[in-house]
């Protein structure tokens, strides 16, 4: 048995569902527009930099949860998977899911966008495993707050490490590995596995994996 890791936004995603997820609730006017959309923005403007302070995001992103009943957000969700998420998932982004299932690898998605938003995605794919940053929960309520460590840069080898031996397994001892990402940020998952995929890359990833001689693959359209 293989590995094969996926990031989600741009990269199984041709966008990011943090992004539109923010944007769904200020379209349906939960959240303010003329205060959230222009934080929204700078947040995402932040990552694609590689700034970002992943704290101060998990507070702006994960708050929303915390002031409505999960029924009330469980619904909206699925509205927001028919009509953001959906049209952002493409026919290659599914066939190189399959070709790993196929071939009986162990799959999961690592993202640094919360479980909430990315649970159903991952079901969409027919992916079980899920490697998310935790929104904390009392009893079924969402508290506004991170659980644990969020997964994102570093982190995200923190979450897949502990994901693996939980399972007794360990990331080298896996004869091939696969990780496909389209960020900079996610360099440090990328230099543990095998095979590192850039996927529609950003231009600081693009140029590390020109200079390792990394495959670049596109699953737009």
């Amino acid at each position: 048995m293989n590995l094969a890791l996926f990031d989600l936004d741009n990269t199984l995603l041709s966008g990011d569902s943090d992004f539109e997820w923010a944007q769904y609730l200020i379209s349906k006017g939960v959240l303010d527009r003329e205060v959230h959309e222009a934080r929204n923005i700078e947040f995402f403007e932040q990552y694609k930099a590689g700034t970002l302070d992943i704290q101060a995001f998990l507070d702006f992103q994960l708050a929303p949860l915390s002031r409505h009943p999960r029924t009330e957000l469980d619904a909206w969700h699925r509205e927001f998977t028919r009509s953001r998420i959906l049209p952002l998932i493409s026919n290659a982004a599914r066939k190189l899911v399959a070709k790993h299932a196929a071939s009986g690898d162990l799959l999961a998605i690592v993202t640094a966008t919360n479980s909430f938003v990315t649970g159903p995605i991952a079901r969409e794919f027919g992916i079980s495993h899920l490697i998310a940053t935790i929104p904390a929960q009392e009893g079924g309520q969402f508290t506004g707050q991170a659980r644990g460590t969020p997964s994102f840069r570093e982190g995200k080898i923190v979450r897949v490490e502990a994901w693996l031996e939980s399972m007794g397994l360990w990331l080298g001892g896996f004869e091939q590995s696969w990780f496909y990402s389209d960020s900079h940020n996610d360099l440090p998952l990328l230099e543990k596995v095998t095979h590192p995929v850039a996927v529609d890359a950003d231009p600081t990833l693009a140029q590390v994996a020109r200079q390792r001689g990394w495959p670049q693959i596109s699953l737009l359209g």
